[in-house]
């Protein structure tokens, strides 16, 4: 494109100055304009300009090329790739000989295996001095247990990693400090560095390995998650993977040194990766062993599934020979990156402490941020090590807008998604926690009560609605990074939420009046209420309605909308009234200087009393019967508890009453021969009988 419209600005300026030329030649002119008139002399001619025309289309064909012809360069790019690898094949012996040359006069100086005795001396000066230091600091964890050690009762963690760390470096600084004091043949310098380096690197991924599995503690913790192991496996299970990981890390870093200085040694490129490919057979080979070997239960579908897994590994080798390297590593995440995100979520955990639950709540946040730090750490180093491997970044420019804009977009929307469930989970182990500590318990004042119910109940609305709010915020961030133009988006969900409320104003309504509910604190969970034909304990919320628990067990999930006018029975306090009927001729002075000594007993009962408010009293004679007269009682007591006060008071009463000689009264039927009066008989037994009823129902 840039080079079309090169060749236009020039054809375009050279007919312009055409033009202006032979209207106008100045008298004198300068050699610069004399130069410039004779290139615009040049464009005249017929041919120049045919040759400029033809340029210029073809390089409009190329920027116009369709994205079908473009994706034809990747096919004939792999397949340049395999057929440079078929022929560095006949070149390998000749690049051999020459590298044995180079070796020999440049690396050993005449002087076979000098360079391998040089790393076999500075890793031996190395471990002397790591020796050394671990013998000054022993005292450190006891006498008699090294600091390696995993068979300590005790063993504290902090101490293990940091000991495994100054013990690398301790042996680090010896072994290439002591070879960089010595001036040395750059070749050789390289050579030495990079082993040693090598080197190195698999000794910290075998500390690593021993801090994670402790492969060496004893038999007598064989129960995985032992205070040693950070990893939750058995010790069968850590000793096999233990071996594997110097097995691996021992032979992957001595073929990547052995790559790495190759080029040195005068290989081309081409035989520098056949030789890599084959290094990569030795690996194929160590994960089909661990593959056939690893200790697992053993099921059904095993051997099917171990079939499967060396296929997959066979196959992963296959791509990067082909030289597919974002797609090998897409293939390695989806074989590895569970296993690791879960294992270093584990670490993390044994790290941190125990549950969340059983630790204070800036503990319990702090336990959450480390461990879903660090599994976010963890898959976004994957992510940035795979956009490096297919050399996509947002700051790079790969000539295709779109690609890198979609790149990009989905590099943030991971970001966004980690931030998101890092902030979701903090936010549900705090609302968690203070729904713990909201639990009702009988000792607390009734304030204290009173807004821990309000807490239990606006907390999971809460939760509900932050669990919404995060998951359209990061959903809309993500299209907002992929190029997607959200403003339309949310303006057509806007139109959309009206027509919605329009064809549904029930649910509307019902919202609504939840939301209303909510700040009236009309009832909360726990409460007993009643409205219309509807009563029971609250038991739950949503958005657009209220559970409700009948006494008798049903369960009634009623509209915010139908509930209208609530009766809280559980607010502050509860006034319960009851009568009880004595003949005309009890002392009711006597009857009530009774109750006093019966009020008295239940508040120093300890059952009852912490739910009195006002004891039972006795408010007089309430009216006369056909057969007795009525004495009238009350009490107050917190709400629920109503029952519970009367049926104790009701026990009470009748031993006082029979120890006193009070009578409760009793309708007499009298049995004549006068029509009249059994008549009279009739209508009284009806009447008590129908009083009765009245009395049943309302209590």
């Amino acid at each position: 494109m840039l080079t079309a419209f090169a060749i236009g600005v020039l054809l375009s300026s050279g007919l312009v100055a055409t033009n202006s030329a032979t209207a106008q030649q100045p008298a004198d002119i300068s050699t610069s304009e004399r130069k410039v008139q004779d290139f615009i002399k040049l464009l005249d001619d017929p041919d120049i300009r045919a040759f400029l025309t033809a340029k210029s289309a073809e390089a409009s064909e190329v920027a116009n090329e369709p994205v079908g012809l473009q994706l034809s360069d990747f096919e004939t790019r792999y397949r340049d790739h395999l057929v440079s690898l078929q022929n560095a094949i006949p070149r390998i012996p000749s690049e051999l000989s020459n590298a044995a040359k180079v070796v020999a006069t440049d690396v050993n100086a005449g002087r076979p295996g000098k360079g391998l005795a040089i790393v076999a001396i500075l890793i031996a000066l190395g471990y002397a001095a790591e020796w050394l230091f671990r013998r000054a600091i022993r005292g450190v964890r006891g006498e008699g247990h090294s600091l390696g050690s995993a068979r300590t009762e005790a063993p504290n963690q902090a101490i293990r990693v940091v000991s495994e760390v100054i013990s690398l470096a301790v042996f680090s600084v010896v072994s290439v400090g002591l070879f960089l004091i010595f001036d040395w043949p750059p070749l050789l310098r390289k050579m030495v560095l990079t082993y040693l380096f090598a080197f190195i690197l698999f000794r910290i991924a075998v500390a690593i390995g021993r801090v994670l599995l402790s492969p060496d503690e004893d038999a007598d913790h064989a129960a995985p998650g032992s205070p040693l192991r950070l990893v939750p496996i058995t010790n069968a299970q850590a000793r096999f993977w233990h071996q594997r990981i110097k097995l691996a890390a021992g032979y992957f870093l001595f073929s990547w040194a052995t790559v790495s200085v190759m080029p040195a040694l005068g290989f081309s490129a081409e035989v520098v990766r056949l030789f890599a490919y084959v290094f990569g057979l030795g690996l194929l080979a160590i994960g089909i062993e661990i593959v056939w070997r690893r200790p697992a239960v053993t099921t059904a579908g095993t051997r099917a599934a171990r079939w499967l897994l060396t296929a997959y590994l066979v196959l992963l080798w296959l791509v990067w020979v082909a030289g597919m390297y974002g797609l090998l590593w897409i293939g390695i995440y989806i074989l590895l990156l569970p296993k690791v995100v879960s294992g270093a979520g584990h670490v993390a955990q044994a790290l941190t402490g125990s549950d969340h639950r059983e630790t204070s709540l800036s503990r319990s946040l702090l336990n959450v941020l480390i461990v879903r730090g660090v599994r976010a750490l963890v898959i976004a180093a994957a992510v940035g090590w795979l956009a490096t491997v297919w050399r996509f970044s947002p700051a790079a420019a790969s000539g295709n807008e779109m690609m890198e804009r979609l790149v990009a977009g989905l590099l943030n929307g991971v970001i966004v998604l980690l931030v998101a469930d890092l902030l979701w989970n903090l936010a549900k182990v705090y609302i968690e926690r203070k729904l713990d500590a909201s639990a009702p318990n009988d000792t607390e004042s009734p304030e204290l009560a009173a807004r821990r119910s309000r807490l239990r109940t606006l907390l999971p609305i809460f939760r509900n609605s932050l669990a919404v709010l995060i998951i359209v915020i990061t959903v809309l961030t993500i299209l907002s990074g992929l190029g997607v133009q959200i403003a339309p988006l949310i303006a057509g969900a806007g139109i959309f939420g009206v027509a919605i409320g329009f064809g549904s104003q029930t649910l509307v309504k019902d919202v609504l009046s939840g939301v209303f509910y909510m700040m009236d604190d009309a009832f909360r969970v726990g409460e007993y209420i009643e409205s219309g034909s509807y009563k029971g304990t609250v038991e739950s919320f949503s958005l657009r309605s209220v559970r409700l628990r009948h006494h008798r067990g049903p369960v009634f999930t009623v509209p915010f909308g139908d509930l209208g006018a609530v009766q809280n029975m559980s607010r502050d306090w509860a006034i319960d009234k009851f009568k009880i009927r004595v003949p005309f001729d009890t002392n009711v002075a006597k009857v009530k200087k009774l109750l006093k000594g019966i009020g008295a007993e239940l508040l120093a009962d300890p059952d009852v009393a912490p739910q009195i408010i006002e004891t039972v009293k006795m408010k007089g004679v309430e009216q006369f019967g056909d057969f007795g007269m009525e004495l009238s009682f009350s009490f107050m007591s917190k709400p629920g508890y109503q029952s519970v006060v009367r049926r104790r008071a009701y026990t009470m009463i009748q031993q006082v009453f029979a120890a006193n000689g009070i009578h409760f009264a009793q309708p007499t039927v009298q049995v004549g021969g006068d029509d009249k009066q059994a008549a009279t008989a009739a209508a009284n037994i009806i009447s008590l009988a129908q009083q009765k009823a009245a009395q049943t129902r309302t209590e």
